[in-house]
């Protein structure tokens, strides 16, 4: 059967394997296929902006990987930055993100941040559990890509190659502090501001309107969004082209961890899996919904496409 496609905000996304019925619409339709009573393994295929174009930031595209409807590029930590710096290079926005098993879980169901990842020019994977099931699926992912790994590395980059830099997010002075933690480490980073915004700044157009001249005034090439997910994606959506920063990055909880607010699961336990674990010990009123009710369904949207569903898109 050949695919539906829907046109969301001028994105594409595409159904693999459509039963729709005749005379349905496609919310209609969701709404009867992926109850919450049943396995949603017709997830929706999330395909970015540029995926069909052979080049991204003039370098060749890489190769991707189809898990649960997202799509994420196979891509080794290296190649990631060298692909950020084309990017930079490059005219116009981009959004890069890195899907974790939260994040999939997420996006089966908020349209919202299905079109901020749409507009992604580049997806990698955040997390052990997503490559063990590229794993599973016969279609391996090279390397684990953390935000919270891309965040330090990029800054040494970034001070090697003269790139400036804004920091946005994270609970009051801990932006600051991460800068000042990253200048020590990179004496030739130019970090030209940070701001950590209220609670509720999201609805506030005026919030809005100031962290706009902030990071417009700083004009950085790197843009850090630290505010969790979706709320990070859904602010570098809905501004990068007002902001005209040539790359945003999500990185979650990364400005604490280079602060040291917040202690990060030591080498042997990230390469486990089990760095959700850890952080789970550390916060569980906050984490426990997140990680052991909502992040279950991972298991269920891959083993339906195990059965039912294409591993890459063709």
């Amino acid at each position: 059967m050949t695919p539906a496609r829907f046109k969301i905000r001028s994105r594409l996304f595409q159904v693999g394997e459509s039963n729709q019925q005749p005379g349905m619409n496609w919310f209609q339709h969701r709404g009867l296929c992926y109850g919450a009573s049943q396995i949603p393994w017709r997830s929706i295929v999330i395909n970015s902006s540029n995926s069909n174009s052979a080049l991204i930031g003039g370098q060749p595209r890489p190769k991707r990987v189809l898990l649960a409807g997202v799509e994420i590029d196979n891509i080794s930590f290296k190649g990631a930055l060298d692909l950020i710096e084309s990017l930079i290079r490059a005219p116009g926005p981009s959004l890069v993100v890195t899907p974790n098993v939260d994040h999939i879980c997420q996006l089966q169901d908020d349209l919202r941040y299905r079109e901020a990842y749409a507009r992604a020019d580049l997806a990698v994977a955040d997390g052990m559990p997503l490559l063990w099931a590229s794993r599973f699926l016969g279609h391996p992912l090279q390397e684990k890509i953390s935000g919270s790994d891309l965040f330090p590395a990029m800054c040494d980059r970034a001070s090697r190659r003269g790139y400036a830099i804004f920091l946005l997010g994270g609970l009051p002075g801990v932006a600051q502090k991460a800068k000042e933690v990253l200048e020590q480490r990179f004496p030739k980073i130019d970090i030209r501001g940070t701001y950590s915004p209220p609670f509720g700044f999201e609805n506030d157009p005026g919030e809005i309107s100031r962290i706009r001249e902030m990071i417009i005034s700083a004009a950085p090439h790197l843009l850090f969004v630290a505010l969790g997910s979706p709320k990070q994606e859904y602010f570098i959506y809905d501004n990068m082209n007002i902001l005209n920063v040539p790359v945003s990055i999500g990185v979650g909880a990364s400005f604490d961890f280079v602060a040291g607010t917040v202690r990060r699961a030591p080498r042997f336990i990230q390469r486990l899996g089990l760095e959700w674990l850890f952080r789970l010990a550390q916060e569980p009123r906050r984490l426990f919904r997140r990680y052991l009710i909502r992040d279950t369904a991972f298991f269920r949207l891959i083993l339906g496409q195990k059965l039912h569903g294409p591993k890459i898109r063709p």
